[in-house]
């Protein structure tokens, strides 16, 4: 696929940072000559606002932020909680003036149905302009909402008014200025009253319906990490670092959480994504991949508000054809843990947890599984077949429409993006193959270990956890059906050696479906239970 948008650390101090005009300059709207604003008249519920703003880092000496801001943090991320407090389905993607726009881009484009691009000064040398990249942006949009917030002196820009039709001027990056000008693109100019307080009642007894906010993540992150480690056992702990990393997922990920009335405390949290579903980047899979609530507040609903409220977001997203329980990538836990006390109260949801019936997602046993190299039973005599390597770059394209068609049969959602993150990176060597006697690719296998830049990963936590000498394996394709078991040990055997070259003492296999397949009889043990649980939309 496209190289990855940036995330919060990944800001360009290249790219221009706006003049500070708020001495001189309010939040106005400069043109709106298709009737655009506000945007509240063209979005209806579940409609998909997408706000693409620059990477940059911001100049504290020239703009109204103070220096108690981390140089790292993204500048904008003010204005998409201000805009989805008009509109909650904000999905907030940042571009890089050197990258353009990617792939990646285009599909978040493409899905929402209307379109916010911050632009922050003229372009620097050697850097396409970013005017350049929002009428790129805009011939995409075609005839829907496009409207551009210009965080400078828009007269530095040239004359945009002939190529934009709806132009927003903000005097500078501090957030009270960014929140003015979500209040204007949404036709609100003024504040709304203050609270009176809260309602006394609320405070003992607990409401039928609770009210779902947005995660936010600098406030939240704190509570959730605790909430996450309350929640689960030991060995589903994470680190904090760790599980900030997979929370914070910039376009793909939504969180929300229930507080207390009165004291603001973190009563519940969950966690969604949305991920490629296979090759056609329309797809998407929606994923409840965390529902957590607090042990003394559970039985009062918040649970079941979040349930619903994450579906109604979900089920309402654009290209979303497929709801699961757990997440694919990034990965918290692959689905409902196995005889886990919360199964029964899923299934009452209308999830189908426990319905014991033959087709897919219906509960069925999905394992990971852990293997000592020790234990590994190193055959005297492999069994004739495929040769097995790694991955040559001239022949990931024939890596890509193995795990296509293989993810296509086998319903393997997410494995073809996972192989596509790899594209033009040294990570392809990542790969091992094997081939037949005519060179036809019959089998595939992504490997990862950690500190080696590999996307895969940063999207699968638990090497990291269990231990620094445990590599990990993962989105095994073999096309072969007929002597799977063979190339299957094969395939392993290959993998293992291309670990211990690296270091590595033991291999991590997820999300294994089947039962146990062999896996104890070649020295494997499982590591984790879940239920595969998921239905289509």
């Amino acid at each position: 696929m496209s190289p990855p948008e940036p995330s919060t650390t990944d800001l360009d101090p290249t790219s221009p940072v706006p003049m500070d005009l708020s001495k001189h300059r309010v939040t106005t709207v400069m043109q709106d000559s298709h009737s655009y604003l506000p945007l509240s008249k063209p979005l209806k519920d579940g409609d998909l606002l997408l706000l693409l703003t620059p990477g940059i880092i911001p100049d504290l000496g020239s703009s109204k932020m103070n220096s108690e801001t981390p140089l790292t943090s993204d500048p904008f991320e003010s204005l998409g909680k201000a805009l989805a407090k008009h509109h909650p389905w904000v999905r907030h993607v940042p571009y890089l003036p050197r990258y353009g726009i990617t792939g990646t881009h285009v599909v978040h484009i493409r899905l929402a149905t209307a379109i916010i691009f911050v632009l922050s000064g003229p372009p620097v040398h050697g850097q396409p302009s970013q005017v350049a990249l929002a009428e790129i942006t805009r011939s995409i949009c075609e005839n829907r909402p496009h409207v551009i917030v210009a965080c400078c002196d828009a007269r530095e820009l040239g004359p945009i008014e002939k190529s934009f039709p709806a132009i927003v001027q903000v005097p500078s990056l501090d957030p009270s200025d960014l929140e003015a000008a979500a209040d204007v693109i949404f036709g609100e100019t003024k504040k709304r009253p203050p609270s009176t307080g809260p309602n006394l009642q609320n405070l003992v007894l607990a409401p039928k319906a609770w009210s779902v906010e947005v995660w936010n993540g600098p406030r939240d992150m704190d509570a959730s990490y605790e909430l996450w480690c309350r929640c689960f056992p030991d060995n589903f702990h994470l680190s904090r670092f760790l599980f900030q990393a997979l929370l914070r997922r910039d376009g793909w990920a939504m969180h929300y959480v229930v507080r207390e009335p009165g004291t603001s405390q973190l009563l519940g949290f969950c966690a969604t994504y949305t991920t490629y579903a296979g090759a056609e980047e329309e797809r998407l899979v929606g994923s409840v991949a965390a529902l957590l609530v607090r042990p003394a507040y559970r039985k009062r609903g918040i649970g079941l508000s979040l349930h619903n409220h994450a579906l109604r977001q979900l089920t309402k997203t654009r290209g979303v054809c497929r709801l699961q329980l757990g997440s694919t990538f990034p990965r918290l836990l692959y689905g409902l843990p196995m005889d886990s006390p919360v199964e029964d109260w899923f299934g009452r949801r209308n999830w189908p947890v426990l319905t014991q019936l033959p087709g897919p997602g219906t509960g069925q046993e999905a394992c990971d599984w852990l293997l000592k190299f020790a234990d590994w039973p190193i055959p005297t005599v492999l069994p004739p077949g495929p040769v097995f390597r790694q991955c040559e770059f001239h022949e990931f394209d024939m890596v890509l429409a193995l795990v296509g068609s293989e993810s296509r049969r086998r319903d393997n959602v997410g494995w073809y993006d996972q192989y596509a993150k790899l594209a033009n990176s040294m990570n392809i060597r990542d790969i091992v193959v094997g081939l037949d006697e005519a060179g036809t690719m019959v089998a595939a296998a992504l490997t990862y270990v950690k500190n080696t830049g590999s996307p895969v990963a940063e999207d699968l936590p638990w090497t990291n956890m269990i231990g620094d000498d445990v590599g990990g394996v993962t989105c095994v394709c073999i096309a072969d059906s007929g002597r799977r078991g063979a190339v299957m040990v094969r395939l392993l055997d290959s993998c293992i050696q291309l670990l211990a070259e690296q270091g590595m003492t033991q291999l991590f296999m997820d999300a294994v479906k089947g039962g146990d397949e062999g896996f104890p009889s070649m020295g494997f043990h499982k590591w984790a239970r879940y239920r595969d649980v998921w239905r289509d939309i």
